[in-house]
């Protein structure tokens, strides 16, 4: 069973703020005072504006990129984000260092244990990829053993997030990276994987797929494609765990 974690509801300042891709903002935030909490890497937090007269506003789920060891916590965030039929502009866009906001948390079951998985299979969509971040770095503090195999789905390639982080987990984990780009264009320079993960794609990549513990985390489209993936090479549901965001 997974530990209990407490929740803690606490004031958090803009450190940094990121112009990652075309698409993505990185933020960090620092906690002011003590208020740094613990989480599992995988698990996601509440984060919601505060104005000047105190009040919460736009409450919303990101998943932690961070380690659970670093004191700041790191989030991706899409500048212009789809709800239905409409694209609106994040308020982090226009957001400023210093800016405080409110962090509740952390929430989830979509947690991992590198002690206990010693084969994973991730596989990440855009932004789904922040919480295989924090699993990552994880690892890396940890020195863990564990063997990962991921497979990252992009629409372009400008859009891979953290790409240089990425390769250097591939130097220095037991850690495959497999980008696959779903909008490939003429001139990109673009010469690995290309179009949406599917049965054949996971057996390319890891054909050791039933030793594998698999993770899932993207758009509702994307883990519903990710899942019937699985499920049509056999893999049993107790083996995949999903976390959806959008």
């Amino acid at each position: 069973m997974p530990n209990v974690i407490p929740i803690m509801d606490a004031k958090y300042l803009i450190s940094e703020k990121i112009d990652e891709t075309p698409e993505v903002l990185i933020i960090r935030f620092r906690p002011e005072g003590n208020a740094h909490g613990t989480f599992d890497p995988g698990m996601f937090m509440m984060i919601s504006g505060l104005g000047a007269d105190g009040q919460r506003y736009v409450a919303r789920a990101f998943s932690i990129a961070s380690d659970p060891s670093a004191q700041e916590m790191e989030f991706f965030i899409i500048k212009e984000p789809k709800h239905g039929d409409h694209i609106g502009r994040s308020h982090f866009a226009d957001a400023q260092i210093g800016d405080p906001f409110m962090l509740k948390g952390p929430n989830g079951q979509f947690r991992f244990d590198p002690i206990r998985d010693d084969k994973v299979l991730f596989i990440a969509g855009g932004t789904g990829l922040a919480p295989f971040m924090s699993m990552l770095r994880h690892m890396e503090m940890l020195n863990a053993q564990t063997d990962a195999i991921m497979i990252y789905s992009v629409k372009f390639p400008t859009e891979i997030i953290r790409r240089a982080e990425l390769d250097s987990f591939a130097e220095r984990l037991k850690f495959k990276l497999n980008v696959t780009v779903t909008r490939p264009a003429e001139g990109d320079g673009w010469t690995g994987l290309t179009g949406h993960i599917d049965s054949a794609m996971v057996q390319r990549v890891a054909p050791d797929f039933p030793e594998r513990m698999c993770y899932i985390c993207g758009p509702l489209a994307f883990v519903k494609a990710a899942k019937d993936a699985l499920a049509a090479l056999n893999v049993p549901a107790e083996r995949i765990s999903a976390d959806v965001w959008g």
